[in-house]
């Protein structure tokens, strides 16, 4: 199978505007998630909306193709940037534009979900640990798989809710499982999901893939041990050069 990463990048950003463009250890972030995915993928290019994020990525040798300002989601961009690329793809990889230390085990980890014929999509998920607080934070959603490896629910709630322990023995009852954000889709099957509408259960959540699984998609969940390290903040790129500081 052939593969190719695409990693939508906006400029506009309501807690962190410009984020793709600032500079983490001396380079841009677009440019060291590009790097981390080039080095493992067939191919590799950005979909972005803005002309100085363009120039930035042509500016560094890496491919990158405009799309329209008007997407509301990473998954609609990703699309029209495949419809604008040369060659034939078996499965598109979609990279967040905000995590520069995204590991080749992880993207890896996602491809190789592939490996069985009836994955239609595909994404990670991690052990959360011991903590309650962090298995609770809305903001780190929830997979429940079944026996074979595939999504039967994302939430932003605690799922699944733990009958006669208390919340605080949960993490030792059963093994919650965090999500993380990186995806692949066959090719037909992203050209089909992104015609589909908002479906109840993604606007109650919040949760772009509860669309997917409400039209009967399936989603193969990979597994990994490796954390990732998003940039939602300014405050979380200080934490990064810290981060790259120490690897050094």
């Amino acid at each position: 199978m052939k593969f190719i990463g695409i990693i939508p990048a906006r400029y506009a950003s309501t807690r962190f505007p410009g984020k793709p463009l600032v500079k983490l250890g001396g380079k841009f972030m677009i440019e060291r998630v590009y790097e981390q995915v080039a080095a493992v993928l067939d191919d590799t290019c950005v979909a972005t909306d803005d002309q100085r994020i363009f120039d930035a990525v042509k500016a560094f040798g890496g491919n990158v193709v405009m799309t329209s300002p008007d997407h509301k989601s990473g998954t609609d961009r990703i699309e029209e940037a495949v419809t604008k690329i040369e060659g034939c793809y078996d499965v598109v990889v979609n990279i967040q534009g905000d995590e520069p230390f995204i590991q080749r085990s992880q993207i890896e980890t996602v491809c190789r979900c592939f490996d069985d014929p009836s994955t239609q999509i595909a994404t990670l998920g991690k052990p959360f640990g011991n903590y309650i607080e962090s298995i609770a934070n809305p903001n780190s959603p929830k997979i429940v798989v079944d026996n074979n490896g595939y999504a039967m629910y994302f939430s932003r709630s605690v799922i699944p809710y733990i009958r006669g322990r208390e919340q605080a023995e949960w993490p030792q009852a059963y093994p919650f499982l965090k999500h993380i954000g990186l995806y692949a889709y066959r090719r037909n099957v992203l050209s089909e999901i992104t015609q589909l509408p908002q479906s109840p259960l993604e606007i109650a959540e919040s949760l772009e893939q509860l669309r997917w699984l409400q039209n009967g998609y399936r989603i193969k969940v990979g597994q990994t041990d490796v954390e990732t390290i998003g940039i939602d903040t300014p405050e979380d790129l200080a934490r990064a050069e810290q981060f790259l500081a120490n690897l050094q």
